[in-house]
């Protein structure tokens, strides 16, 4: 039987103080629909695949991050900014939709060690570079860490696109507010506030990646779907345990649409 899925109430604040703040910025999602199979076997056991319209997604999101610092706290000087891209799909734990991050990596050796170590985060160093002229971008990324990995992508911003509503494949993919992790067996969930995703159009000029064959997925035939966004500002909280056994069953994945 499969479980409602409450799409909006975590769009509210949650309680409580966050833990730190981030911007992200100069934005890319590019998502390809993926055989649910692929991607079961990827994911931690507690967790069900979310689907839209029967269809599983992974999406490659490279970007730039900056002004990060613990709540309260002002930047660190040479910590608070620096490259990121990350691999994802979607997920859900008994109707809390989310993202799970199948590796994510950052040009910064002491967040890849801070977010490995305190968030059990799938990080990876790497060497990256955003170069942008005008409305035109260039994102190069290539992993110094095991297993090896790289994209080079080149794409023009396009017009601004209206609010994703809930429903749409949009929303679906971009208004996530929440991730999981897992760690010795253990599900971990934290919360995630931000103004919903100001998108824009996007016209890809180069795709060039092996980030999604270093997690054993096909390469995509077609080119992805993809979307833009120039700025937000994130909360994060703290992880929390989800309480549940760790030799669940995988379930069937819950669809919506």
């Amino acid at each position: 039987m499969s479980v409602p899925i409450d799409r909006l109430s975590l769009r509210n604040r949650p309680r409580g103080f966050p833990l730190m703040r981030q911007y992200w910025g100069k934005l890319l999602f590019a998502h390809w629909p993926v055989p649910p199979e692929l991607l079961r076997r990827l994911l931690p056991p507690q967790l069900q695949l979310d689907t839209f319209e029967g269809r599983a997604y992974v999406g490659v999101v490279p970007f730039t991050m900056w002004g990060i610092r613990a709540s309260f706290l002002p930047p660190i000087p040479g910590t608070s900014a620096f490259h990121e891209l990350n691999v994802r799909t979607y997920v859900h734990y008994n109707g809390v939709p989310g993202v799970y991050f199948l590796s994510l990596d950052a040009a910064h050796r002491l967040a890849v060690w801070g977010a490995r170590a305190f968030y059990y985060l799938p990080y990876f160093n790497a060497d990256m570079d955003l170069q942008q002229d005008g409305d035109a971008i260039h994102y190069r990324s290539a992993r110094t860490d095991a297993p090896p990995a790289d994209l080079e992508a080149r794409w023009t911003i396009g017009e601004p696109l209206p609010e994703a509503q809930p429903g749409t494949l949009e929303f679906f993919l971009t208004e996530r507010y929440c991730l999981y992790v897992a760690n010795e067996g253990e599900l971990y969930r934290s919360r995630i506030f931000h103004t919903p995703w100001p998108l824009r159009a996007a016209t890809l000029q180069e795709w060039n990646s092996t980030m999604l064959e270093s997690h054993g997925l096909p390469t995509p035939e077609d080119a992805p779907l993809v979307h833009y966004a120039e700025e937000i500002c994130a909360d994060i909280w703290p992880l929390r345990r989800v309480r549940v056994r760790a030799n669940l069953k995988l379930a069937p994945a819950t669809q919506i649409g």
